[in-house]
Order: structure tokens, then sequence, then C-alpha cells
């Protein structure tokens, strides 16, 4: 948008004593302390162009902050300042050019209806946590017999498809569990029944929906060798077992920690969905204009997480940035939005509480973390209000539940 700016005689006049007052410290006249060069003097030695120049520099960007303020604007870039009149090289009237944040028309936000599972912790899901602490205690022993599945062994493998070897399917001394979800389908379970020693060619296929494109759905040969087994031991799950790896001094302790565990991790995951249905609603019920220059920072920026990768971004890829920063950019615009609307913030207990919790992440003193944020506290301050505005939809909305009996682990 572009704004005409008054510049006022008396703003002019203040800002033209601040600038005196900033020149005039590094002026050494004959006659006169450092810094106590009377004006008139200084004009007629330095002319009054360095005052007035000076000057500019400080009352366009106030003129144009005040802008912003009384007409309720949100710049989303720097904006291109052009002085359109001027009286004995003072601005008058100054032309902002700079693009804003939308005005929102939002629709019905609260009571969206979505249909979310929330998982059910049972005994086994418990179970199987306990046994998955177990196994990182484990001690492995060496066996005398074939492999089996859940053994972890030795081996030497070396993959082809046709014929032909592919990147990544060689290994040597390679020490793995047996397990038959670690692998492709048909790995595991072919070199169970190996015994130290034994060569064996095992044929294993890609799942269709396997991440490298060149892999997936085909059936590739591998050539084992099997040098060693061992099994897993497991320690006795008992008190004392509890309380070495716990602050739990018993068993029954332990199990009902880890059912609280599974239960709140169980949870969010439930709420992240439900938030995530919600924003889907939203985005999908509201026409929202987007600045092309918050668009454009958000191509940027996906541009340069995919440059850390292997490979640089394609032209499609570079499309996809689009349509994905259109989406998240109107998604910022609407969570801004809302939050205003319910005049969520970030309070300084909000604030606090973040510090304190990166503290603890980090190991370092909360005043050693905001003095590293810096500017980028604003940010973290954003974070809290968008996180803020997103647990206000989920507590809102309309949330039908279908529960399901395996729960992530803890």
């Amino acid at each position: 948008m572009e704004l005409e700016i008054p510049i006022t005689p008396e703003a002019m006049a203040e800002a033209e004593l601040r600038a005196f007052r900033r020149l005039v410290k590094s002026v050494r006249l004959p006659g006169f302390r450092p810094g106590k060069v009377p004006r008139k003097v200084f004009e007629a030695t330095y002319g009054t162009a360095a005052i007035t120049g000076e000057a500019v520099e400080d009352v366009v960007p106030e003129a144009y902050a005040l802008a912003m303020r009384e007409h309720a604007l949100h710049p989303v870039e720097r904006p291109h300042m052009e002085i359109l009149e001027e009286v004995e090289g003072r601005p008058v009237r100054v032309k902002a050019t700079v693009e804003v944040r939308p005005e929102i028309a939002l629709g019905e936000y609260k009571g969206i209806a979505v249909e979310a599972p929330r998982t059910v912790v049972g005994d086994d899901d418990v179970e199987r946590s306990l046994t998955a602490l177990a196994k990182e205690r484990a001690t492995l022993v060496p066996v005398d017999r074939p492999a089996e599945l859940g053994d972890v062994v030795t081996i030497d493998y070396r993959g082809t498809i046709a014929g032909e070897p592919f990147e990544g399917g060689e290994a040597t001394g390679q020490v793995t569990e047996l397990l038959e979800e670690r692998f492709i389908p048909g790995f595991a379970s072919g070199i169970a029944g190996m015994a130290v020693g034994d060569r064996r060619d095992v044929e294993a296929r890609f799942p269709d929906e396997y991440p490298a494109a060149e892999l997936a759905g085909k059936t590739a040969s591998f050539a084992v060798t099997l040098h060693e087994v061992k099994r897993l031991e497991l320690p006795q799950l008992d008190d004392a077992f509890a309380a070495s790896i716990s602050s739990n001094a018993t068993l029954a302790e332990l199990r009902d920690d880890l059912r609280r565990r599974l239960g709140d991790i169980a949870q969010a995951r439930h709420r992240r969905i439900v938030g995530n249905l919600v924003m889907e609603r939203l985005l999908a019920a509201h026409e929202v204009p987007l600045p092309r220059s918050m668009v454009d920072a958000e191509i940027a920026h996906l541009a340069r997480e995919a440059a850390e990768g292997e490979s640089e971004p394609s032209d499609s890829d570079r499309e996809q940035f689009r349509v994905e920063a259109e989406t998240r950019v109107k998604g910022t615009l609407l969570i801004e939005a809302i939050a205003k609307a319910e005049q969520i913030a970030a309070t300084p207990a909000d604030v606090k509480a973040e510090l304190t919790s990166l503290a603890r992440q980090y190991g370092q003193p909360p005043e050693r973390i905001r003095a590293a944020l810096g500017s980028n506290l604003v940010a973290l301050m954003e974070g809290i209000v968008r996180t803020k505005t997103i647990e206000f939809l989920v507590e809102n909305a309309a949330v039908a539940v279908h529960e399901e009996t395996s729960a992530p682990r803890a």
C-alpha cells in the first residue's frame, strides 16, 4: 500500500535540535569547550545542511512509525520512502510504499467439528515399555546354535538387484538385532537359521512406498555371511531393577509411572492431531490475501532447508515450496487474527517459563539464554502466542473421539 505522511515543522525542528546536539559533541573550535559550541556558530562554520540531513534521518522513520500506529497497520517488510514535497531542503510530505498484514474477516473458529483418535493405554503397552527398558540394560551372551529372530548377529552382506549392486546395499562386520521390522521384508527371517560361518543368498523385497524411489518395489538378493550369534540376556524384572533405572522404589511403582507417561504421550498426540485438523478446517474455510514478501521469505526459508540436504531443489521442488509457503503464511495470519480477537498474548510468566525450559534443555542459566536470544526474543514470544492460540482452538473444538488400543512407547 501507499501512504502519504506529513512532516510537521514542529517535528522537523525537534529532529534538528537532536541532530545538532549529536553533531556538536565531535566539534572542536577555538575558544569553546568540547560540545559547547553554540548552534549559530556551528551553522556559520559548517552550514545548516549537515544538521538538516541528520535530522531527516530521524524524522522520516519517526513519522512513518507514528503513521503505522495511527492507522493500526502492521508492515511485513521495510518501506520504500519517497520525499514528495520539501521546503528549503526540509521534507514536509513523504510517501511510504510498504506491504502490510491484511485485514482478515474471521469466520467461525470456535466449535469446529473434527474426529480424532485417542489411544487407550493397556497392560500390554506398559509391558512392552518395561521390556524395552530391560533390553537397554541387557547383556549379550554368545550362543552355539543357529541364529534366531531376536538374536544379535555379526554379518557381512552385499546386495544386488538384477545382478547390479546398489547404494547402501553392502556392509562388513555389521552388528544388528535380527528383528523383521528393522529391515525390508524377508531379510531378517532369511538370516534366521544360519550358523556361524554359513554363507547364504537371501532375497528381500523393498516396499512399494520405500523412500528411495529407485529401489521401491524391487527384489534384491543379498549374499550374507554370518560371523557371530549372541542372545540378549535381560535383567530380572524386580524391585531392584526398578530402583536401578528410576526414582521408583518398586516394580509396581515403575509400572504405574510408565502408564502415566504413556497416557501423557497419548494425550499429547491426540491434542496434536486435533490441532492439525482444526487448522486444516480453518485454512479451507477462509480466504486470506497473502503478502508477497511473506510468501517469498517463506519460500527462501524452505529452499535453505532443502539445500542442507544432499541435492539442490529442482524447479518442481521450488513450485512445491510455493504451495507449502502459501499454506504456512495463511496459517500464520489466521493464528495472528484469532489471537488478536481473543486477546491472547505472551505474558511475562509465559516468557519466563519458556526461558526456564530452554535453560534446562541446554544446561545454561535463563539469563544467558535470554541474552543469547537477543532480538530473537520477539520470535520466541510469537511462538508462545501461536502455541497458546492453537491450544485455545483445541479446547474449543467439537471433538468426536474414536479410541485406539496401541499406545506409543514412553
